[in-house]
């Protein structure tokens, strides 16, 4: 049996790390950029549709403030009332004029840092949810490492260029998009064209976005943010969603950084289409008399294609070798895999299960974490 579980993690193993971005088949974005670094990815699934440079390490400006806002979220309680320190009053560059002693929702902070760019708000955030802004970036680039950021590096939560040691790819920003437009908080954030901040001595105050896509240009943006310092120049991420399709875009020192993400995302909504490879529940096609009618995908699979791209994709069912004990101790769950490839590169991968009448009603990962137990030889008590 310990072989058997063996084998069932390594399904389960190849299926949750299958996923590798894959480019475009054929010519891909036929345009061109302004930027010195870009990438184009789909949301959902992390495909990059296109890139430049992405994977160059460079200054990244005020989009650092992704970060700084997800971690807010994540880490802090959004009605906390923040006291501003004399140290997040004196911060230079984009504000939202915080006084020192002035206290205020934290929910206010994270529109006042994303709409209008207050570097005020991003040290008067980090020195709540960390501590100390030293603490808060030792929080960033934990989080960086946890979702695989591999090229950056930060040193402050605003992106003003006061350290050498400050800086992100392309690609990396796209990575913590993607992870941050999983937070319906964080999207909710980002896709706000304008928010009344709570009432002050003088009144209210209004933080109007300074993300022109979303607020005039393109009407299929959901959201991002902007970013300039004289060393980075203009930094932009951008999101926008059209007919199922939800994409990012990137850009790093960019000059005509509007239209770029325009031009990007009209390539991606004209050429590409939200495919179902794998449909959850029964698998057709099964000849094995063990297995016939009795083996369903535990939930569909859908991937970014082109036309051209449609016909090229081809899905393998492997399954483990049948064993009349199996009707004595239970079938295996999962019982096997669709592993789907477009031209030989494996693109996703979904979990089989074997239904017998006496359903087993636990979620697949309980399953999972049962099998890896079963493996490494550790008790669920310790």
């Amino acid at each position: 049996m310990k072989t058997l579980a063996t084998a069932i993690f390594l399904i389960i193993f190849a299926w949750s790390t299958a996923f590798h971005p894959l480019p475009v088949n054929g010519e891909g974005y036929p345009g061109e950029t302004s930027a010195q670094g870009a990438v184009l990815i789909e949301l959902e699934s992390g495909r990059v549709l296109y890139e430049k440079e992405a994977h160059t390490q460079m200054r990244i400006a005020s989009i650092t403030k992704i970060m700084t806002a997800l971690l807010a979220i994540e880490e802090g309680n959004l009605e906390d009332i923040v006291t501003v320190s004399a140290r997040a009053e004196g911060t230079e560059g984009s504000s939202l004029y915080l006084y020192a002693g002035e206290k205020l929702p934290l929910r206010d902070l994270v529109y006042g840092l994303m709409l209008r760019s207050g570097n005020d708000a991003a040290v008067a955030i980090a020195e709540h949810i960390g501590g100390s802004l030293e603490g808060f970036v030792y929080m960033m680039n934990e989080k960086a490492r946890e979702i695989g950021m591999s090229g950056t590096v930060f040193n402050n939560p605003h992106g003003l260029d006061d350290h050498e040691e400050h800086y992100s790819t392309a690609y990396d920003m796209a990575l913590l998009t993607k992870y941050a437009m999983e937070n319906s908080a964080f999207r909710e954030v980002s896709g706000t064209k304008s928010y009344r901040a709570s009432e002050r001595e003088n009144g209210y105050r209004v933080f109007n976005n300074k993300n022109r896509l979303l607020t005039q240009l393109y009407p299929y943006s959901t959201g991002g943010k902007t970013g300039y310092t004289k060393r980075a120049k203009r930094t932009l991420v951008s999101t926008a969603a059209k007919d199922g399709l939800e994409l990012a875009a990137v850009t790093l020192n960019a000059g005509s950084d509007w239209q770029d993400h325009m031009n990007m995302f009209n390539w991606a909504f004209d050429n590409l289409t939200i495919t179902e490879l794998v449909k959850e529940g029964k698998v057709k096609g099964i000849k094995d008399e063990v297995y016939k009618g009795r083996v369903f995908a535990d939930y569909s699979f859908e991937y970014p294609l082109t036309e051209e791209e449609e016909g090229l994709v081809e899905s393998r069912v492997t399954l483990l070798k049948p064993d009349p004990r199996w009707e004595d101790t239970g079938y295996p769950d999962p019982i096997g895999s669709i592993q789907v490839y477009l031209e030989e590169e494996r693109i996703g991968a979904v979990p089989l299960s074997y239904v017998t009448e006496r359903k087993d009603h636990r979620t697949f990962w309980q399953k999972m974490w049962d099998v890896f137990f079963t493996v490494t030889g550790v008790k669920t008590s310790g």
